[in-house]
């Protein structure tokens, strides 16, 4: 989440500042040569009082709930249609669930957890200081002096984050998960994994201090939840048939509408992580668009190459690939490295979930870590190879070496953690319905309902 050290208008109001104190120093210099009697020492000026922003909150406000329609209706729909009839219900209720789930959790921990100050354990994670929004008011500025938004909206801004992140998860073990085992997992995983992981990176812990570049969320959202996906796909074992029964999509329509507003909901979420309307936002919003459109097609032109034939699965999977990887790099890369990293992206994912995934045999479900786990890899480190200064200067010192760093230990903490997560969940309620319940469909004995 990258926040500007200054803005234009503070610039200039700076150096006007500055030539009225040297005018002002002249005045008084020659006021002493003739009257030295009548000078005294004048006070100093008060600081100005930060005030909100309006055209950035109003920015914020919009990216917000553009950040929120990626997961309902957005997710919902992109999964939703990719899984068999019997499990539609269930899959868009994941999303649906985990949304109001999320939302709860942040409001009374998580926030507090990612965003406060943890005093001597701040480097690995926030405080308990604002539970439950304790001592936030509307007058209440985040990053006073810079953009000036209130902490409600800026609150809300990176709630919308929390709720995608463990959803996301769910394209990994669709199909196969219980309902109740799904809840527990997910509140634990957001408290234990995703809030430390933002708070080292996002809010004033040892990654983001390292150099750590990820200006909205390849690291916090897409390799976390990618990485996630993986174990709980290894940890839950294959689908009941899977490999001889067919499970394509039962309705790509509804996927190709889903994966239409992740792209749109996306601009939300890269050129709103600028928190202000600025050049910024605008060359991060370019970057998603190009870094996108040139996965789609490159994902598109290697399936044809391969496969003989463009799908349709391939060119909207191949469009949120590119979404993934140019996230950690959409502030910080100029349109000609959004470009490459598109390219890239579209054909090191197909390869990823396409061929990696039946090479090694895993039931990554709807590909939740060969999309969001390679590419957010993919888009981490080619923002260290490609950040350019003239962009955004906190792109100077950034590395490979250091995207690695922070890969590194994001990978580390996520597999463990959701390891030892989804074990005490099996202790707790079982993971899995049983055989008879899978094979009916987790529609009708999860939820009771069925899709005419």
């Amino acid at each position: 989440m990258n926040i500007p050290s200054t803005l234009k208008t503070t610039g200039r109001a700076a150096l006007l500042g500055s030539l009225a104190l040297a005018a002002l120093g002249t005045v008084a210099a020659f006021a002493q040569t003739v009257a030295p009697a009548a000078t005294a020492a004048a006070p100093a000026a008060a600081t100005p009082t930060p005030v909100l922003d309006s055209g950035n909150t109003a920015w914020m406000l919009t990216s917000t709930a553009l950040v929120l329609m990626m997961t309902i209706p957005g997710l919902a729909l992109f999964y939703g249609g990719m899984v068999r009839k019997k499990n539609v219900l269930a899959t868009v209720m994941q999303s649906f669930a985990i949304t109001c789930l999320v939302t709860v959790l942040w409001f009374m921990f998580g926030y507090s957890l990612a965003f406060s100050d943890g005093g001597s354990w701040n480097n690995y994670l926030g405080g308990f200081s604002k539970f439950f929004h304790h001592g936030i008011t509307v007058s209440t500025l985040w990053a006073p002096g810079v953009s000036n938004i209130p902490e409600f909206v800026f609150s809300m801004f990176q709630m919308t984050f929390a709720i995608i992140t463990p959803a996301l998860i769910a394209g990994a073990f669709a199909e196969r998960m219980k309902f109740s085992a799904l809840l527990i997992f997910m509140a634990l995983w957001l408290l234990v994994v995703y809030a430390p992981i933002a708070h080292w990176v996002w809010g004033g812990g040892f990654l983001g201090s390292a150099g750590v570049l990820d200006f909205a969320g390849g690291t916090v959202v897409h390799i976390n939840a990618g990485v996630a996906g993986l174990v709980c796909a290894l940890v839950l074992g294959k689908r009941e048939g899977y490999g001889t029964t067919n499970m394509a999509p039962h309705n790509l329509v509804y996927s190709v509408i889903g994966a239409s507003l992740l792209w749109v909901g996306w601009f939300g979420f890269n050129a709103g992580s600028e928190l202000a309307a600025d050049g910024l936002a605008g060359a991060a919003m370019l970057n998603t668009q190009v870094a996108t459109a040139a996965a789609a097609l490159a994902w598109m032109f290697a399936e044809w190459i391969i496969a003989k034939k463009p799908s349709v699965l391939g060119i909207i999977s191949g469009a949120v690939a590119g979404l993934v990887a140019v996230t950690p790099a959409s502030g910080f890369v100029n349109p000609t490295g959004a470009f490459i990293i598109g390219i890239l992206a579209g054909v090191i994912c197909y390869i990823s979930a396409v061929k990696v995934k039946h090479i090694f045999g895993y039931d990554d479900s709807l590909d939740a870590f060969g999309v969001h786990g390679v590419g957010g890899i993919v888009g981490a480190l080619l923002t260290g190879a490609l950040a350019d200064p003239l962009i955004n200067p906190a792109g100077k010192g950034g590395s490979v070496a250091i995207q690695l760093y922070g890969i590194v230990f994001t990978i580390l903490w996520t597999a463990i953690a959701t390891f030892v997560i989804l074990y005490i969940v099996k202790a707790l309620v079982g993971l899995r319905p049983t055989t008879q319940e899978e094979v009916e469909g987790l529609d009708i004995s999860q939820h009771g309902e069925v899709v005419p």
